[in-house]
């Protein structure tokens, strides 16, 4: 199937095309860019809250939304520029720590007593009104010139402590985390003084900590953390009595799904509770708590609780490589919130709108934060006017750049999908500085070992070490075949020079397979590197383009199915050529399983894969839509396509 179908000389242009380029996802660019569009549009009056715009695809703020969760995103948020801080030591992270504190501190002031509000607008904002209306069920307080919204729930307490405790950890500033003591101190004094409630200004309780030991001990262990001296001697008491009970609310909240948010709270305040707790038993209690979250959760394609374990658990190669794909996926989704349902195009268990399997990332339905809504829903959204902040980005790649999931310095990544996951016999990138001096790239086969006076030596789990064949080479990067051959497990990458003295040295996990499709723009996301083939009633094929490009931006051709003949779709990738079994191989357009003709090496070029799948004539105006390649359980980087 893959040479019958195939036309040499367009897989010799993307043979080419590979030489020079190389992706790289879940990239820093994206993080950036993403907090840029926070500080412009997403914080007006200090704190996180979402634009409306007048239409989807007006550039017009009308409005604003989501003003009652503003503290626990506002908390997420400054532990994502806390974590970026720590990583790149950036005056605009440290600039964006520092507001975030205080936008903070203007809820804790605003009420008059230290009860935090869930958020803060001023009485003459043009959006005053529609806000009060959309938060009228909370409570609206006035404090001239501001109002505040209130209901204050254990949700928003829980993400502000979650982000003051992050930044106090990753800021050296003795200004900075004087601050965050004192409101630590502030917010942990007011619910303890009413017996661990929240008191509203009309003398009712909007919430109680009573009922979650988990929660109560979090508060005093970051307030010990933050001001020893004021809460160290109510923790040690505190724990004696409540630890032993610590597992048991866990314990209810993993009977279901409903309500998925809850695990995010769970995630964000175990994370504080164990990692500041040195050891012994009260650890233990504490650990097995988190072990029954994990356990529920473990399996749900989740990069920011995924990053919650990294801290708690350690280095995992597995789960370190879905967090990448994940994040990659992520950059797949719309950044407003149009409605989506998918019933009738993934098949539903349960409830009519509970998928049976997990909704892959691309496609599940809109909303603030990803991470805290139920992976199984097939059905949600708004009308496409709502601009999420992208929080639920920048908080697990900040992350995984300090926990060193997504590499700092230079990495080895597939050529691909831009993951540290690759295969033997992948096309695969080495990402470094003065690599070498000059730019290459060879002119015949086979592939050489030495190329611009480097090499890259390949040394495997087992302690054998091969040259790397080597498709490119430039002062930053370097493109090459994992040597045939290289064991499964952790592998060190070594670029040596002509006097064979080590240049660079770095590591990737290599795994039997690593699947990723290569896209028409080089950057692993956006309309594939493909070809259709339509097959005519007199028998002959006629090869349709599915993109075209223009300098670096290409776009997607609809791909015009025919009435009755086949319409095949050949795709281009690297590391899939070892599946289990063939059995073990998908493709889905549009979360439909499409028929699998083929799925392996080209056979033409070094280290290049081909899956061929058949467009079922039945997904005629679909649109564009995403592509997603399975191998032996591991996704793929999501790519587009256009079926008219």
């Amino acid at each position: 199937m893959a040479t019958e179908l195939l036309p040499p000389f367009n897989v010799r242009l993307l043979f080419l095309f590979l030489a020079a380029t190389a992706t790289c996802l879940a990239s820093e660019s994206d993080a950036l860019a993403i907090s840029t569009t926070i500080q412009a549009r997403h914080l007006p009056y200090g704190t996180i809250i979402d634009p409306v715009y007048a239409a989807p695809d007006s550039d017009q703020i009308v409005s604003y939304t989501r003003c009652g969760d503003s503290a626990l995103w506002t908390g997420h948020y400054l532990a994502a520029e806390a974590f970026r801080y720590k990583v790149t030591g950036s005056p605009d992270a440290f600039t964006n720590i520092k507001a975030a504190i205080a936008g903070i501190k203007s809820l804790v002031d605003v009420t008059g007593n230290n009860l935090l509000a869930r958020c803060i607008v001023p009485l003459n904002s043009p959006y005053a009104q529609s806000i009060m209306s959309e938060e009228t069920a909370n409570g609206i307080h006035t404090a001239d010139p501001w109002f505040w919204v209130g209901n204050t729930s254990r949700d928003e307490y829980s993400g502000v402590i979650f982000g003051l405790a992050v930044a106090y950890d990753m800021v050296t500033d003795s200004a900075v985390k004087a601050s965050i003591s004192n409101l630590v101190t502030l917010l942990v004094d007011f619910v303890k003084g009413h017996n661990w409630s929240v008191l509203m200004p009309d003398g009712s309780y909007s919430t109680t900590f009573l009922l979650r030991p988990d929660q109560q001990l979090t508060l005093l262990q970051v307030g010990r953390h933050v001001n020893s001296g004021h809460f160290s001697t109510d923790y040690d008491i505190q724990k004696v009595l409540l630890s032993v009970t610590v597992p048991a609310p866990i314990g209810v909240d993993v009977q279901n799904n409903d309500s998925y948010f809850k695990f995010n709270l769970d995630y964000i305040n175990l994370y504080n509770l164990v990692r500041l707790e040195g050891g012994g038993p009260f650890k233990d209690l504490y650990n097995q708590a988190y072990s029954i979250l994990r356990n529920h959760t473990r399996d749900q394609q989740n990069a920011h609780f995924n990053m919650i374990d990294r801290e708690l658990n350690g280095p995992d190669a597995t789960r370190d490589a879905e967090t990448i794909s994940l994040l990659d996926q992520w950059l797949q989704r719309p950044k407003r919130d149009p409605y989506v349902n998918l019933e009738g195009v993934l098949p539903s268990c349960n409830t009519p709108d509970e998928a049976c399997s997990l909704v892959p990332v691309p496609q599940r339905p809109t909303t603030d934060f990803l991470w805290q809504r139920n992976p199984f829903n097939l059905m949600g959204g708004g009308f496409g006017t709502v601009e999420g902040a992208g929080i639920d980005y920048i908080l697990p790649y900040w992350m995984a750049r300090y926990y060193g999931t997504i590499a700092n310095g230079d990495s080895v990544v597939s050529a691909a999908t831009g993951s540290s996951v690759v295969s033997p016999e992948s096309i695969a990138s080495y990402y470094g500085t003065n690599l070498t001096s000059d730019t290459a790239q060879p002119t015949t086969l086979p592939l050489p070992i030495t190329l611009a006076g480097i090499s890259v030596q390949v040394q495997d789990s087992a302690g054998a070490t091969r040259a790397a064949p080597l498709f490119y080479a430039s002062q930053t990067q370097i493109n090459f075949e994992v040597p045939a051959g290289t064991a499964l497990g952790e592998a060190k990458f070594t670029v040596t020079n002509s006097s064979n003295a080590v240049v660079s040295t770095t590591t990737a996990n290599v795994q039997n397979v690593a699947p990723g499709l290569f896209t028409a723009d080089s950057t692993g996301k956006g309309v594939a590197q493909a070809q259709a083939i339509h097959v005519g009633v007199n028998g002959q094929s006629s090869v349709m383009p599915i993109y075209q490009c223009s300098g670096s931006t290409c776009s997607s051709t609809p791909i015009n199915l025919g009435v009755d003949t086949p319409t095949y779709l050949e795709l281009y990738g690297t590391g899939f050529r070892n599946p289990s079994s063939l059995s073990n191989v998908s493709v889905t357009i549009n979360g439909a399983t499409v028929p699998l003709l083929y799925a392996g090496t080209q056979g033409g070029f070094v280290g290049l894969d081909q899956v061929d799948v058949t467009v079922p004539i039945t997904m005629r105006g679909t649109g564009e839509t995403n592509l997603v390649l399975t191998v032996d359980g591991q996704i793929a980087n999501t790519v587009r396509v256009n079926i008219q």
